[in-house]
């Protein structure tokens, strides 16, 4: 039988940061009919900052692809804090990944791969693999990556 994610989250030795505030008026995790949204979360840290820097400036590749794997364990930590255990999730259904970057850098799916890793060896590589995108812009408070996703959960 395969294991549950919140299985793998432990078998994998991984430690949640803590689930950031809400940086404006809006909700960190909102469930609609069978799916769950997660608002745009950036790169927090086990002590509670954020990693922060410009890809292609201050940041190279590899550090841009740390900051996305930061800030899925941030998600994780904000959806068990407002919506509870990841078990309740079926699959991870789609991701926007935003990468604070110059604009001559080109390889913004490259640093998205570290949220999308994680969230593969978590629910598993069908569950934990969806639909995607990746872009590059500015983003606030000068994080290196932002994302959002939606997950489909169990009926």
């Amino acid at each position: 039988m395969a294991k549950k994610p919140s299985e793998r989250l432990e078998e994998l030795g991984l430690v949640l940061p803590p689930a950031p505030p809400p940086a404006g008026l809006y909700k960190p995790v909102l469930v609609v009919d069978n799916f769950l949204y997660i608002s745009g979360q950036g790169p927090m840290l086990t002590d509670g900052t954020l990693y922060t820097g410009r890809v292609g400036d201050n940041l190279s590749l590899e550090e841009g692809k740390q900051a996305a794997h930061h800030v899925a364990l941030t998600m994780l930590a904000t959806i068990t804090t407002h919506f509870g255990a990841i078990d309740r999730i079926k699959r991870l259904v789609k991701t926007l990944g935003m990468v604070n970057c110059t604009p001559e850098f080109s390889k913004q799916p490259l640093v998205i791969n570290g949220f999308s890793e994680l969230m593969s060896d978590v629910f598993g590589p069908e569950h934990g693999v969806g639909v995607r995108s990746a872009v590059g812009m500015m983003l606030p408070d000068q994080v290196a990556v932002e994302i959002e996703a939606m997950f489909e959960l169990h009926n």
